[in-house]
């Protein structure tokens, strides 16, 4: 197979183509292991000292983390020294220690004291710390012999970690939580359930209702087990839960921030869905766009099933860790989005149809709206599957235009569609579309009736890059996504101000307009001039085809040597390149907040680096 499925092409003006550890992680939840234990002293006669530890992983960055053992003096007597023992699950580890020497017996671990930090005063506490390996968390502690978390129950271990809760029925002031049963030796009694790291209730059963909340509010619930003689085992995985109402997006106030996930990027890119989580992305955008679903005889069509639902993930690959099964019902693409929006419940997830290759089946969907809306619907409220999406997106390249086709439809077949779309849909879920940012004098968008048809939608995104790039082999270079125009452009009107310009001047609300931001560059070879306006000999060469590179490529490739319309460019050696960076995404956030822009998207998160880097520019500079 090639780096890059056959779908995969050039997308042309204005589309989209088929086209040292950090220690510092977003969204990471302290697992607090509550434990204690009676120490005895040198006679019976003598007063116990009573003392708890507890476990914080104080950071983690997906293969492993960083962990923090505490012990607490609680009692009235000095601790003259100390030792903790607790198991790991198999393939979770201790490497580098420090403040204590840790030992192991297969998954067994102890950790004691050392010369200087034994003696602990009544009050007072001490701490070691740990680089480890793995995703798991410890069972089973003891201090000194006895049970961790205050009872003295030698023999008697804590209960497991209940499963991590799901969140359901999300309201402007409640949330229904759900977890799975937790284990004990000797039986579990109930659980307690946190809200942000403190107890909110015990219940006996395994879901719970929790009510009183503020509407457009992040809150995070974990939940723990407490056995029959009342020992605490550790919290589970914490599950993310934004309120509705508020007027408000995690983060970001009433913005948008959307990326596009693109289906066939697990194959050479070997990019996944778990990404999205373990680069701290997950926790900053409000959406996805799922690309691509084929439009196929004025019908929606699956794209790629084995990405999308057929495609076996292995538990170091899959986004919760679990590994699918050959008989579960759904694997894929679409189960690991299931898995991502249990753990991140504020995200919306749309199914994208079109795109730069399938846009030649437009022209038959709007032919019969009504009959294409109802596929669409079909599809993506397919039982194996509806509990995923949350709505639709067409990316029509371009209505009644020119793309990777020709398309004469007329002015008002993208009205059709759309309101056909939003009458079989309702308003419970979202209907958007990606439309062109050709603005100008009659350019594609004087083709067709935007405004028209963005009354039936929630946003358009606006594909504000791809202005400029080497089908134009001889230059002259110019930056593929300006914001503003610039003396020397090669074209008036393609630039982001003159298509969002135009667009609220056609009527179209800018609430409902998404600048777009692209994950990538565009790049000349046999290039001399530092500045835009040089001639070239041709295309760049790139990963995957020539003249486009992505920015986690040229950030160290081809730094950026100057900026250019509020995007950066780069000479190196004979290569010229243009592209966005953590900089010129914060201005051109500023700018998109200043004309009341609904927020922003970008193409596609592969392009962006292991940590994120752009998704977190765009999600600072919307706040």
């Amino acid at each position: 197979m090639s780096t890059e499925t056959p779908l995969r092409r050039t997308r042309l003006r204005f589309g989209h183509g088929r086209a040292n550890r950090s220690r510092a992680v977003a969204g990471l939840t302290a697992l607090i292991l509550p434990l204690a234990a009676l120490v005895g002293l040198a006679s019976p006669a003598e007063a116990a000292t009573s003392a708890t530890a507890s476990f914080t992983k104080k950071s983690d960055w997906g293969s492993g983390f960083e962990g923090q053992w505490t012990v607490k003096n609680t009692g009235t007597t000095a601790l003259s020294s100390w030792t903790i023992e607790w198991d790991f699950p198999s393939g979770t580890a201790v490497g580098s220690a420090w403040d204590a020497t840790v030992t192991s017996s297969g998954t067994h671990w102890t950790a004691k004291n050392l010369g200087w930090n034994g003696t602990v005063a009544p009050g007072a506490s001490v701490s070691f710390g740990f680089n480890g390996t793995g995703p798991g968390a410890p069972t089973g502690c003891k201090l000194n012999g006895a049970s961790c978390d205050g009872g003295s129950v030698p023999g008697d271990n804590a209960p497991s970690a209940p499963g991590t809760p799901t969140a359901s029925a999300v309201t402007d002031t409640s949330v229904k939580l759900s977890w799975s049963a937790a284990t004990d030796d000797n039986g579990i009694k109930n659980y307690d359930v946190l809200r942000d790291g403190a107890v909110v209730s015990t219940v006996t059963g395994t879901t719970y209702s929790d009510s009183g909340l503020t509407a457009g509010t992040d809150y995070s619930y974990t939940v723990r087990a407490r056995d029959t003689a009342d020992q605490t085992g550790p919290v589970s995985g914490a599950v993310k839960v934004h309120t509705t109402g508020g007027g408000g997006t995690p983060g970001t106030g009433d913005k948008v921030n959307l990326g596009y996930f693109a289906n066939w990027g697990v194959y050479g890119r070997n990019y996944h869905v778990k990404n999205l989580d373990t680069s701290g992305s997950a926790a900053k955008i409000t959406h996805i766009n799922y690309a691509f679903g084929n439009v196929q005889g004025g019908k929606c069509t699956i794209g790629d099933s084995y990405a999308d639902y057929d495609k076996a993930y292995t538990a170091d690959q899959s986004v919760d860790g679990v590994a699918d099964t050959w008989d579960q019902p759904l694997r894929g693409n679409f189960n690991q989005l299931r898995k991502l929006k249990a753990k991140y419940p504020h995200i919306k997830i749309l199914w994208s149809f079109g795109g730069w290759t399938w846009s030649g089946g437009f022209g038959d969907a709007a032919k019969n709206p009504a009959a294409f809306a109802e596929s669409c619907y079909g599809l993506v409220e397919d039982p194996r599957w509806a509990d995923v999406f949350d709505g639709i997106d067409i990316d029509w390249e371009y209505p009644n235009a020119c793309g990777l086709t020709c398309d004469t439809s007329g002015p008002d077949a993208l009205k059709g569609l759309t309101s056909a779309l939003r009458a079989k849909f309702g308003k419970d879920y979202l209907v958007t579309a990606a439309i062109t940012a050709d603005g100008s004098e009659g350019g594609k968008i004087d083709a067709a009736d935007y405004a028209g048809a963005a009354q039936s939608l929630d946003w358009y995104n606006v594909m504000t890059y791809d202005f400029f790039g080497a089908w134009d082999a001889k230059g002259p270079t110019a930056p593929h996504s300006p914001l503003t125009s610039y003396e020397g452009i090669p074209k008036a009107g393609f630039s982001s101000a003159d298509a969002i310009s135009k667009l609220k001047a056609k009527g179209v609300p800018a609430s409902k307009l998404l600048l777009g931001i692209g994950f990538y560059g565009r790049g000349w070879t046999g290039v001399t001039q530092d500045a835009p306006g040089g001639t070239a000999t041709g295309a760049a060469s790139g990963t995957y085809e020539a003249g486009i590179e992505d920015y986690k490529v040229l950030k160290n490739s081809c730094p950026s040597t100057g900026t250019v319309a509020g995007t950066a460019y780069a000479h190196c050696g004979t290569n010229w390149w243009s592209y966005d960076t953590p900089a010129t995404i914060t201005s051109k956030m500023t700018w998109a907040k200043n004309q009341g822009l609904g927020g922003a998207f970008f193409w596609e998160f592969s392009g962006d680096t292991a940590n994120g880097e752009l998704v977190g520019a765009i999600h600072n500079g919307l706040k």
